[in-house]
């Protein structure tokens, strides 16, 4: 039985993953961290899990985290999980790491998007990127691990090996993403409060979102060249889903059958990645670790529509895909 703490548990990623990590047969949660709530069980800040878990919630130091815990699934904020992750690896625990702090390759990138010098700057570009779809091999015996984010997984996982087989125009391509709510996080915004964001669609961050130079730097990394990608997120008026719509330019004529072999081909045999024919939607992927693919060509380029929920196969799901591929277990071990 693998011992598995949560740091930052009052989110709604951490909420899922709690609520996967409760099925896992070999995962036992023995601590629930955060600054806010001093020691009220976990349950009376999250109800669903009134019966199920009632930890309470400490405010430990990161070293008795990492002494108590065998993983650490960090849910803490862009840049102070780098300031916090470094004790708790090391103290002895591996981590699945939610924030964006080690997906980037270097550091000035980093301060470019987010602002912040970064205080663990040596790992950034040889930590594992957490989309066992695409790094497995690269993911098992590591200590510490970079969860995607959200909209980079709906990005990355059809746009790889479509960029891969050599086909396509790498400089112009479009990634069009629609996301629920929840995808803002639990701590109120104005954008998120009911009345801004009910019957209402919004883009938001346009060309400065901070998954841009993520879907670019993977996809670098799995086919060798650097694509160029214009991302425009939309918040939409529902609880949770991503869909995105993304446009690439085949170097010669294609048809839909040629497109769907490629993602076909890539991802047979992948649990988790769907290449369905019909257009997914959201409901199709809800509470679910699954991501949708299909392609359409219209006027010669090719459409890729991309679905997930961005709280499982987005967040919590992969974090415990990876917790499964770092210890050893059936990679769908406890996955919706």
């Amino acid at each position: 039985m693998v011992k598995v703490a949560i740091l930052g548990a009052t989110g709604y990623t951490a909420l899922e993953a709690i609520k996967i990590l409760l099925r896992h047969p070999e995962a036992e949660i023995v601590a629930v961290t955060s600054r806010q709530e001093g020691r009220t069980p976990i349950s009376g800040v999250h109800p669903s899990l009134v019966g199920r878990l009632d930890l309470p919630l400490e405010d430990l130091a990161p070293e008795e985290v990492g002494k108590r815990a065998d993983c650490v699934f960090g849910c803490l904020p862009h840049c102070a999980s780098a300031e916090i992750l470094p004790r708790v690896l090391a103290a002895g625990a591996r981590v699945v790491d939610f924030s964006a702090d080690y997906r980037l390759d270097d550091a000035a990138t980093y301060l470019e998007w987010y602002g912040h010098e970064h205080p663990d700057a040596g790992r950034l570009g040889a930590t594992a990127y957490g989309l066992p779809e695409l790094f497995r091999e690269r993911i098992r015996g590591q200590r510490l691990v970079a969860n995607p984010g959200c909209y980079a997984t709906s990005a990355i996982l059809p746009l790889a090996p479509l960029l891969a087989s050599g086909l396509f125009e790498t400089d112009d391509i479009i990634v069009d993403s629609k996301s629920g709510v929840s995808g803002a996080g639990r701590q109120p915004k104005l954008m998120t409060h009911f009345p801004e964001c009910n019957e209402s669609m919004s883009a938001y961050n346009v060309g400065r979102h901070r998954h841009t130079p993520e879907i670019e730097q993977v996809i670098a990394r799995h086919t060798g060249s650097r694509p160029g990608v214009i991302f425009t997120p939309q918040l939409a008026p529902m609880d949770r889903g991503i869909l995105s719509t993304i446009y690439v330019r085949p170097r010669r004529p294609l048809a839909e059958g040629d497109v769907m072999a490629i993602l076909r081909d890539a991802y047979a045999g992948e649990r988790f990645v769907r290449v369905v024919d019909h257009l997914p939607g959201t409901k199709d992927t809800v509470d679910t670790n699954f991501c949708d693919l299909t392609a359409r060509v219209v006027r010669g380029r090719v459409l890729v529509i991309s679905c997930l929920d961005n709280l499982v196969k987005g967040a919590a799901g992969a974090a415990v895909q990876n917790f499964n591929v770092l210890f050893g277990f059936p990679e769908t071990m406890g996955l919706p």
